[in-house]
């Protein structure tokens, strides 16, 4: 396993580094570094590396999502209003009606099939939005408005609104029951995290204030609460539905609301973990995809993607009309909300590990959309952020 994590490292930084010389995002070359080093082509990484993958791209996601709530403030979401409500979860239904639109022209497929694969593709990659608002906040851009704080908040709900709808719909694919209950389900999550989130935060802020230790120690202290609230999720599953990534967010958010100091020097912390973490995220991501799929799911499998993002931005845009926003950055948040990857990995293989009949080609699709949005939409937004948002001549810490 010591080879294979030094490879992912070695190559990985190195095919990062040669992108972003050729003025593309750093992920594309580390997702294409774990597509050459993975199973379906040169076979490079140990199977024991690939056992506890999914692991480390969720702890992975722990470091970044933590590291957003530290940037985030109460008074973000009061100047964000109703329109980060319906970011989390206007665009992610919008993409799954078009999928159910233009996938009944387009593919042979019952419309139970058709949900279970919208619901795969309509949630955007906190891996890549995620880290990419962190760098337009620190550049200043957008900051009067808030743009990137909305774009955070709603991408880490809509993620619980479509994994919640992707367990009902393929549920009810296998022969399953679909009820309100499952509906009631997602706000229930997002409060119940937002909740124990909370609370575990400012109990944690309080206790840092009275016993003083380095920063390297509330690190440790703070990635093993966020483990934890993860496990937390998993006991309670069956009683009460609980977020425990948004909770993470929601305990990040809550030390830099009572404690702005530390969540500053946390932040700097959480930084250069984020270094190292951001490598294996994306190569394990690019080592769980098939290209074998992709190029047999064809044109028919592109033109779904597409229109049905095209359908997705309309839903940003519905979302953004209470909002202050301008056309600018409206089109901005629109092209925020198009990156695929890190859900798409984890769920687009369920339906055919499940016994669905067409899981192969829910999964193919999946496969597709990581490789078409992930690079395109990572790079949209960096080379879009200065031309659509204003820079603030005083950054909002």
């Amino acid at each position: 396993m010591l080879t294979s994590i030094a490879l992912v490292f070695l190559v990985g930084m190195f095919l990062g580094w040669l992108f972003k010389k050729l003025g593309l995002p750093s992920l594309v070359g580390m997702i294409i570094t774990g597509i050459l080093l993975g199973p379906y082509a040169f076979n490079a990484l140990d199977d024991s590396l690939l056992t506890i993958s999914a692991d480390l791209r969720q702890m992975a996601l722990v470091i970044i999502l933590f590291r957003a709530g530290l940037s985030l403030k109460l008074d973000d979401f009061k100047k964000m209003g109703s329109s980060a409500i319906f970011m989390s979860f206007v665009p992610a239904l919008f993409e799954i009606i078009g999928v159910l639109l233009l996938g009944s022209i387009l593919f042979d497929l019952s419309l139970v099939e058709l949900a279970v694969m919208g619901s795969v593709l309509a949630a955007v990659s906190p891996a890549v939005v995620v880290p990419s608002m962190l760098h337009v906040i620190e550049e200043g851009y957008g900051q009067e408005k808030r743009v990137p704080q909305l774009i955070l908040a709603g991408a880490s709900m809509d993620d619980i609104f479509v994994v919640v709808l992707f367990s009902s719909f393929l549920a009810l694919a296998l022969g399953g029951d679909f009820s309100a209950m499952n509906i009631l389900e997602i706000p229930l999550a997002i409060i119940m995290g937002i909740i124990i989130g909370s609370i575990t935060g400012w109990f944690a802020q309080r206790f840092y204030r009275r016993f003083h230790m380095r920063d390297t120690s509330k690190v440790i202290m703070l990635l093993s609460l966020s483990f934890l609230l993860l496990e937390f999720e998993e006991l309670i599953a069956h009683f009460l539905p609980f977020s425990g990534l948004l909770a993470i967010m929601a305990l990040g958010l809550t030390i830099n609301q009572f404690y702005p100091k530390l969540a500053h020097r946390l932040a700097l912390k959480y930084n250069k973990l984020w270094t190292a973490a951001q490598i294996l995220l994306f190569v394990l991501v690019g080592a769980s995809v098939d290209i074998t799929y992709a190029l047999k799911a064809g044109v028919p499998a592109l033109l779904l993607i597409i229109g049905a993002l095209v359908i997705r931005m309309v839903g940003v845009l519905i979302s953004l009309l209470p909002s202050s926003l301008d056309k600018k950055e409206k089109l901005f948040a629109m092209i925020s909300f198009t990156p695929k990857a890190t859900v798409q990995a984890a769920i687009g293989g369920i339906p055919l590990a499940m016994g669905l009949e067409r899981g192969q080609l829910i999964l193919t699709v999946a496969v597709l959309a990581i490789l078409i949005t992930a690079p395109l939409g990572s790079f949209a937004i960096e080379q879009t952020y200065k031309k659509l948002l204003n820079k603030s001549t005083k950054l909002n810490n």
